[in-house]
């Protein structure tokens, strides 16, 4: 690849890293937030190194030197190799696509076509608190219904934030949020079914109260991770939003 272009393909992917991760959010819809700075340094990387590139091309070439480039170019059988290969501009769309075009967020046509996250064994639960709704998050709730012996979940008021992920041939709908344990390659989503409330659009983000709606032996893995709603709110979606985290008020 020429040199121009070299350094142009080094200044367009730093300054996309740095568009996605330290002016924007952008850089959260593929990994976890505390991947952020080492996008940043990379963007920072690519941007002095083409800089350096284009610095070190504009130095004056001896005329040995320049006769020695010249053969370098040419493999003694009369092939010049210093037209870029066309599959080399395919390296510019993946760096354009950073500045121009972020792809769409992971939402619910992903989390409809996976199983839900199998929540961690837990052992022992601390009280629930007195208060009402208890905030919890998505796997807390599903924790409390289908591993708490003590069955403290059943009959109390909880409340939660996700997303609204269709449940297609069914009156029901699924409360979702979806995972990164890296990056949206590894991505798994926990959902709650939602009972007694009509569905919004897909994707759309909504906070539910409500109790667990019956189904199976509370405390065990027959128990369904399903709720009878009471109210749904719809509410802004959160800057990080592949956590599990507790409702957003």
């Amino acid at each position: 690849m020429k040199r121009p272009l070299q350094v142009t393909l080094l200044v367009l992917s730093g300054l996309g890293l740095l568009h996605a991760s330290l002016f924007t959010d952008l850089s959260l819809r593929f990994v976890k937030e505390g991947m952020r700075p080492m996008l940043v340094a990379s963007g920072v990387l690519l941007l002095v190194l083409g800089v350096a590139e284009a610095w070190s091309s504009q130095k004056p070439v001896s005329g040995d030197a320049a006769d020695s480039h010249d053969h370098g170019q040419d493999d003694g059988h009369g092939h010049d190799h210093s037209t870029v290969p066309r599959i080399a501009w395919l390296l510019f769309l993946p760096a354009l696509s950073l500045l121009f075009y972020a792809p769409p967020a992971l939402g619910a046509y992903t989390a409809a076509r996976e199983a839900p996250k199998a929540v961690a064994e837990q052992r022992y639960f601390d009280p629930l608190p007195a208060t009402s709704p208890i905030p919890l998050t998505l796997t807390q709730f599903t924790s409390r219904v289908q591993q708490d012996h003590k069955r403290d979940i059943g009959g109390r008021s909880v409340r939660m934030t996700g997303f609204v992920t269709p449940d297609k041939g069914a009156d029901g709908w699924y409360l979702t949020r979806i995972i990164f344990t890296c990056c949206a390659a590894d991505a798994q989503s926990v959902k709650v079914r939602i009972d007694g409330a009509a569905a919004l659009p897909a994707n759309t983000w909504v906070t539910v109260t409500g109790t667990w709606h019956p189904g199976g032996t509370l405390g065990t893995s027959s128990a369904p991770a399903a709720l009878d709603a009471r109210t749904v709110k719809k509410v802004a979606k959160p800057v990080n939003a592949y956590t599990d985290a507790l409702p957003l008020f």
